[in-house]
């Protein structure tokens, strides 16, 4: 003990390096610069966001139409946001089971299997049949979608921050750490832009299927019919003057 005192006091005497590198830390992990890491960790964690939140807008434009159409607009948006719960209700469980499989396989496993299991759920929600197509099963099958994105958000939660703050310089670490919570807002302002992107491109698409649509065709056959119009009033007028035509000798028959 006595031998070993000096070289482990010069080990835990060396300054940690620019990036992070600390006795805790691999050296093949500590090669990275936080900065590079802080990308990582806001994107993933505003795509991780992204996805939780389209189904919150979703749950007001869409999912009342699609999957409960046999309610009224109002009661079918508070069943989809009933079922916007259990995202909630099941993030412990996720978190459990994130930090089983970090001790088993590393926090890079974990990581993958959780952003993994929330891309899954999102892009199976959008293939999903509507109610009319499948009946109960959709909605069956919308619920295990959500419950899929909250148990991977549980698994991630701290995974990136924590990792950013393992890999930042010791005495910029709590700055490091906090950038992982920039993913929420940027997600949800993308989820937002997203949508806001869909309905205007609907609304184009409808307004150009009405302009090629009956109504407007109707609204031209009346207008032609309102510029035939005054010859139809003036010619039994005619009629009724007995030998006056003259006085409709000034009426261009192509303005009539």
């Amino acid at each position: 003990m006595t031998a070993a005192s000096p070289a482990l006091a010069r080990f835990s005497a060396e300054p940690t390096s620019v990036h992070g590198q600390t006795p805790a830390n691999s050296p093949d992990a500590a090669q990275v610069a936080p900065g590079d890491i802080a990308v990582g960790v806001v994107i993933g964690r505003a795509s991780e966001y992204f996805d939780f939140f389209v189904y919150g807008i979703a749950s007001v434009l869409v999912f009342p139409a699609v999957f409960f159409p046999f309610v009224d607009r109002a009661q079918g948006m508070l069943y989809a946001f009933a079922l916007f719960a259990l995202a909630f209700v099941v993030r412990p469980i996720g978190t459990l089971a994130g930090m089983a499989i970090q001790r088993h396989f590393g926090r890079g496993t974990k990581l993958t299997v959780s952003l993994f299991l929330l891309g899954t759920s999102t892009v199976v929600m959008g293939l999903l049949p509507s109610y009319e197509q499948a009946g109960a099963l959709a909605i069956v099958l919308l619920t295990l979608c959500r419950i899929g994105q909250g148990l991977a958000l549980g698994g991630s939660w701290d995974g990136l921050p924590s990792l950013l703050a393992l890999n930042a310089p010791p005495k910029r670490r709590g700055w490091y750490a906090m950038l992982g919570q920039l993913g929420a807002p940027i997600g949800f302002l993308v989820a937002w832009l997203v949508a806001l992107l869909l309905v205007a491109a609907f609304v184009i698409i409808r307004y150009r299927d009405l302009a090629r649509g009956p109504l407007l065709e109707s609204l031209a056959h009346r207008d032609r019919l309102d510029r035939r119009q005054p010859r139809l009033v003036l010619a039994p007028a005619g009629q009724r003057l007995g030998g006056h035509e003259e006085l409709l000798q000034g009426i261009d028959p192509q303005h009539a």
